[in-house]
């Protein structure tokens, strides 16, 4: 399992008090209003990184970082992912799941047969759908709702599935 997650990707200065602009890459925006001990990936480290404030422009959040006073101070850290420690990523609720700690997941069927392992994740409006990459080289793809997903077992790394016999058409 992972111990960090990307919440956002640095993409320019804003203004010139050493906010930057921060295009989110989670699901929850309002996590940035509670975050506080981040990492910033800066040349290929995780740079330790305090965030001291927060506001909201359109589907950008802007974050101020401690020690970054001004535009030249932040100009560095143009297209830097940020990352949170995993106790310090928003609570998930039951039959909720990080999309890192799906990935290259094992999925066998009812009778407990390897089929496959996810490649991806796709967010739609009503729910994920889950990518399998199947032993036979196909895709298929798997909503994630109660009627497919039988099992998710984070410790084994398996999930158990029910393919609908509509899924082969």
């Amino acid at each position: 399992m992972e111990d960090r997650f990307q919440v956002g990707i640095i993409t320019s200065p804003h203004g010139v008090k050493g906010e930057v602009k921060v295009y989110p890459t989670t699901s929850d925006n309002n996590r940035f209003k509670k975050l506080k001990d981040c990492y910033i990936e800066l040349k290929g480290q995780l740079v330790p990184a305090k965030a001291t404030g927060c506001k909201f422009f359109k589907n950008m959040v802007i974050l101020k970082f401690e020690g970054f006073d001004n535009m030249n101070d932040v100009e560095k850290l143009r297209q830097c992912k940020i990352f949170v420690d995993r106790e310090n990523a928003v609570k998930l609720e039951k039959d909720e799941y990080f999309v890192a700690d799906l990935l290259d997941m094992t999925v066998v069927d009812e009778d407990g047969n390897n089929i496959g392992k996810i490649t991806d994740v796709m967010e739609t409006g009503a729910n994920d759908v889950y990518v399998i990459g199947m032993n036979d080289g196909q895709e298929k793809l798997i909503p994630a709702i109660k009627d497919c997903i039988l099992d998710v077992n984070m410790e084994t790394g398996i999930m158990k599935v029910h393919l609908l016999k509509e899924m082969d058409d």
